[in-house]
């Protein structure tokens, strides 16, 4: 009988523990390097059985990519990549390990959070998207269960550019394929366009909805139903936004042209946070002042009728499989 996975070591350095995440291609172990001894994450990308060797290629080149786009971002909200290892025929990203909870298990197990909160962690997503746009890094797949939150000091952490887009590389995604979570996939990728930054900031303006409202805000449940949502319906307004409202609706915007930017995003949000941190120490005010590119970004958001929408696979009301 083999010898516990547990105990297995890698490049006869990094000692494997426990399961601390999977992904649909991935898993993340908690680890030990044995050499300075410190606790490390090591990311392996699991191969499909049966999986052909053109797939393999690609599936090992994304990995490396990965690494390589995480490496490259200065960012105190990405981790700190260690290593990357060859053993067993494919890759292992050996990274810095955070202890904490995702963002949708933090929706999922204590409920929505306050728009103060919000804003915080958007604002902290925001920086990281920023240093990745400014690297001609595209991430692709910005939804709660990619945000790491640490515990104790609350650092909020953008993880899993397994499919990002580098600036200059030939694209690693099979023909025809759309990757990422329906509900936080932008309009125009899912007309198959090329997506620019603004593809993101839609992505985290579906974090944000969800991060107050503990659902997606396109969840029609089944792929098709929300890709089609998200390309042709109107926005639900959130309930439970408060001065984040304006901002959420600036992000999802369809019109890629009139989405919120990053500047424009970055001042809404510090005008929500200071909004909503108003109203917790009894202020009275609730508005969010935008200039007229934010104001126009949120009327062309539009607006549809409050709905209750099954939990989709990334939706944090669904427990983790």
């Amino acid at each position: 009988m083999p010898p516990p996975t547990e105990a297995r070591l890698l490049s006869g350095r990094y000692r494997l523990g426990d399961v601390v995440g999977r992904g649909g291609m991935g898993t993340v172990w908690h680890a030990t390097d044995e050499i300075l001894d410190r606790a490390v994450a090591v990311k392996e990308l699991r191969l499909p059985h049966g999986v052909d060797d053109a797939e393999r290629r690609r599936l090992v080149t994304r990995t490396h990519r990965e690494a390589k786009a995480i490496a490259a971002i200065r960012s105190r909200g990405v981790v700190t990549i260690y290593d990357v290892v060859d053993d067993g025929s494919r890759p292992w990203i050996v990274m810095e390990l955070i202890e904490g909870r995702s963002l949708a298990e933090i929706i999922r197990e204590d409920g929505p959070m306050s728009p103060h909160r919000a804003a915080e962690i958007g604002l902290a997503v925001l920086d990281v998207l920023r240093a990745a746009h400014e690297r001609g890094i595209l991430h692709r797949d910005v939804k709660p269960s990619n945000v790491l939150v640490s515990e104790p000091d609350g650092r909020v952490v953008l993880t899993d550019f397994g499919i990002a887009k580098v600036e200059g590389d030939p694209s690693i995604t099979s023909t025809g394929m759309l990757v990422g979570a329906p509900s936080y996939i932008s309009p125009e990728r899912a007309r198959g366009e090329n997506p620019g930054p603004a593809a993101d900031l839609w992505s985290l303006g579906a974090l944000l909805y969800c991060a107050v409202e503990g659902r997606p805000p396109y969840d029609r449940g089944g792929p098709i139903a929300t890709l089609s949502a998200v390309m042709n319906e109107p926005l639900d307004p959130p309930r439970s936004a408060g001065p984040l409202k304006e901002v959420i609706a600036g992000l999802l915007t369809k019109d890629t042209a009139a989405r919120l930017d990053e500047p424009g995003a970055r001042r809404a949000l510090v005008a929500a946070r200071e909004a909503a941190s108003a109203e917790g120490s009894g202020g009275s005010s609730g508005t969010v002042v935008l200039g007229r590119a934010e104001t126009a970004a949120a009327r062309a958001a539009g607006a549809g009728t409050p709905r209750d929408g099954k939990p989709a696979d990334d939706d944090p009301r669904t427990p983790p499989r």
